[in-house]
């Protein structure tokens, strides 16, 4: 409904007073009258949605305003009265259509106009009526024109003085950028172009950018969010507005399911950039926040987890050029030093190893269970996470970073009281996965402890290992001679004389529990999938290799097992999990996807299964495939893209006939190895039996002796 508030100098006539309403409410406005008379002047009974009257106004303010007030001429004693008056500036910044009954109100009329630039500022009845049939009959054009008046124009910033910059832009923050004139087309392209505005001061800028994107990330905009920043970063002077402005210009494209290359390397090179002034200039606290930022935006979750590739897997050294060219990211991972080398293997006594790890045991089980027993090895086991002391220490990525360039040395002091007992007790330290706990440990010197760590897969695609100090690790174990390539080209520090030595050591599994008899008559024809948590496992490109074998017998049917998808992980995670939602809710009702659930007794679980699949993406060795072998199902391994056509990767982890490079291949090889009971088994057998002799723990035990016992 159209808003009207009537402005008079003196007391209006009654006649034309009450015709005008009745005007005004019959054409669907609602009317309001302001003036200089007295409360009494004006009927009741008129129809008014309010009233003010500013001779009452100015009394309620005191006898020296009232004086002060009389003395001005009239039309400046109008807006005196006005402009003091709370309800009179609601009033006129509510209202759609100002008008002025009398010359004394223009003047007031104008000043009002200036401050709600939405609304028609007129003079006379008539040309109030005009405006009010007009909006009536325009309402969308009247909607979006209010919404991008509402905001200055980037003229009107680019000309105003800083002071007045903050004036204006500071009012229209308050009154205009709110997310549903941001919901507008032409809204939200008024507001970039303020944002965008010359001589608005970076501050400022900063400060209109953030509540202008914000303000469109709720209004639906979320393009129009990640932009405006980037369009204030490009405006921006000051190096650490512009990095910040980047960064979260970057994480905003992040937030919203979409990754924009470009940007983001834009964004750490200008956060790099920072940090090598700033670690220039000794400032090792603003360097380590600078270099946390770059590290952070190189090493999203969306990009390398949440994705089905890695521009880290595809070009390490291209990809991570930009840090190696930073004398800051230099001075990070530079040699810090031990003050001995590692003393060897005692012989007059048991090797005292300690095992220890961030949260993640998962893969620990069978190594610590082989040497608690073990003679010649005195064992301890120690979380982190478990331990109130460590654990906010291991949680302080930046602190340590600030510390390896030569700061923070609280943290240099508390981590060397909390580990030193350790180390002095330990020969031997063996950090599983290469994240916060090894570069914990390689905070301070570990003197003649041997620190071994392992690395994974997930770890590689992480900040993790650029925080470590290699020339005091003595040994670093891969799970795959793929991930070991992938390493090597990621930390250069790796190559150097004074590097860890590397060892290739398949994960610890105890495979002959996996061995039992399949029941059912159909096991022959499931397909089963060990793990779909996460999208690197790519079970959309299970389902396409179940729709290909239905085509050919709709016997077959795809059992995942293990948990579902986390879609909360990440907007790009569940962009993905949307995508498979839909094929399940195809597939499922016929009978065709059956999802188990995570359960304890995996190896029940497979007795069902009779060929197992690895979809995967990227693996460090993909142990449920390993474990689906021994049960007696056909592997059939996917040719994880990360790797794919490297010179290490799942075709020279497993043997050649297990791999295929598409869904059809993989079809094909189920189809051919199925198609009787006679050809599955003996496929299935052979395959178990390589899988037992490879990789069960009893043949992969002896290495880790050789690793930690020298034996």
């Amino acid at each position: 409904m159209t808003q009207v508030l009537l402005i008079a100098g003196a007391p209006p006539q009654e006649a034309v007073l009450r015709a005008s309403v009745q005007q005004f409410r019959a054409a669907g406005a609602t009317v309001e009258l302001v003036g200089l008379f007295a409360p009494d002047d004006i009927e009741p009974g008129l129809g008014l949605a309010g009233l003010r009257s500013l001779k009452a106004a100015a009394a309620e303010r005191g006898k020296a305003f009232e004086k002060r007030v009389a003395k001005l001429s009239a039309p400046r004693r109008v807006w005196a009265s006005a402009e003091r008056d709370r309800q009179v500036r609601r009033a006129g910044r509510r209202a759609h259509v100002l008008v002025a009954l009398d010359a004394s109100a223009v003047y007031a009329v104008w000043r009002l106009a200036r401050l709600n630039r939405k609304a028609h500022a007129v003079f006379g009845i008539a040309p109030a009526l005009k405006a009010v049939e007009e909006r009536r009959a325009r309402p969308l054009h009247h909607a979006l024109r209010d919404a991008a008046r509402t905001v200055p124009t980037p003229a009107t910033v680019g000309r105003s003085t800083r002071g007045a910059a903050r004036r204006v832009v500071g009012g229209a923050l308050r009154r205009a950028s709110s997310p549903a004139v941001m919901r507008t087309a032409l809204g939200a392209r008024s507001w970039r172009g303020v944002v965008a505005a010359p001589r608005v001061p970076d501050r400022l800028r900063a400060k209109l950018a953030r509540r202008v994107s914000l303000s469109m990330a709720k209004g639906g905009r979320k393009t129009g969010a990640t932009l405006v920043l980037g369009d204030a970063a490009r405006r921006t002077t000051d190096r650490a507005l512009r990095a910040a402005l980047l960064a979260e210009a970057a994480q905003s494209d992040l937030a919203r399911g979409h990754d924009d290359p470009a940007l983001r390397r834009t964004a750490y090179e200008a956060a790099l950039a920072l940090a090598d002034r700033r670690h220039a200039k000794g400032d090792a606290k603003g360097a380590a926040a600078s270099l946390s930022s770059a590290l952070t935006l190189a090493f999203p979750r969306a990009v390398h987890f949440d994705s089905l590739s890695s521009p880290l897997a595809a070009d390490p050294a291209g990809y991570l050029a930009s840090f190696r060219a930073s004398t800051a990211f230099q001075a990070l991972t530079a040699p810090r030093g031990r003050t001995a080398p590692a003393a060897p293997v005692p012989a007059d006594r048991p090797l005292r190893l300690l095992v220890t790890t961030y949260s993640n045991a998962n893969f620990l089980h069978p190594i610590r269970e082989r040497y608690v027993d073990h003679p010649g090895v005195e064992v301890r086991f120690l979380d982190l996470k478990e331990d109130g002391t460590l654990r906010p220490l291991a949680r302080g990525g930046q602190r340590m970073m600030e510390h390896a360039l030569g700061g923070a040395p609280a943290l240099g002091e508390q981590a060397e009281a909390a580990l030193r007992p350790h180390l002095e007790w330990a020969d031997t330290v063996f950090v599983d996965w290469c994240t916060n706990a090894a570069a914990l440990f390689t905070l301070v010197d570990p003197g003649t402890t041997r620190i071994v760590v392992r690395l994974h897969s997930y770890e590689a695609f992480t900040l993790w290992p650029h925080l470590v100090a290699w020339d005091r690790v003595d040994d670093l174990v891969f799970v795959g001679d793929h991930l070991r390539d992938l390493a090597v080209a990621c930390l250069p520090p790796l190559a150097e004389p004074d590097g860890p030595a590397l060892h290739v050591i398949a994960n610890a599994m105890d495979l002959e529990r996996f061995r039992r008899e399949k029941t059912g008559a159909d096991a022959r024809f499931t397909v089963g999938l060990i793990g779909a948590g996460v999208v690197a496992k790519d079970p959309r490109w299970a389902v396409e290799v179940l729709r290909l074998l239905r085509e050919h017998d709709e016997r077959y049917r795809l059992v995942v097992i293990g948990d579902e998808l986390d879609r909360k992980a990440s907007p790009a995670a569940r962009a993905y999990d949307d995508l498979l939602r839909k094929d399940l809710a195809e597939l499922e009702p016929t009978g065709a996807v059956r999802l188990l659930g995570r359960t304890e007794d995996v190896p029940e679980a497979l007795t069902g299964v009779g060929v197992i699949l690895s979809s995967s993406v990227r693996e460090s060795f993909h142990c449920g495939l390993v474990e689906g072998a021994v049960s007696g199902a056909l592997p059939v391994v996917r040719d994880w893209p990360f790797f794919a056509g490297k010179e290490h990767g799942a075709r020279t982890l497993f043997p050649a006939d297990w791999v295929v490079a598409t869904p059809r291949e993989a079809a094909d090889r189920v189809l051919a190895l199925t198609a009787t009971e006679e050809k599955w088994r003996k496929a299935t057998a052979d395959a178990a039996e390589h899988a037992l002799t490879t990789w069960d723990w009893p043949v992969i035990a002896p290495g880790f002796d050789r690793l930690l016992l020298k034996d």
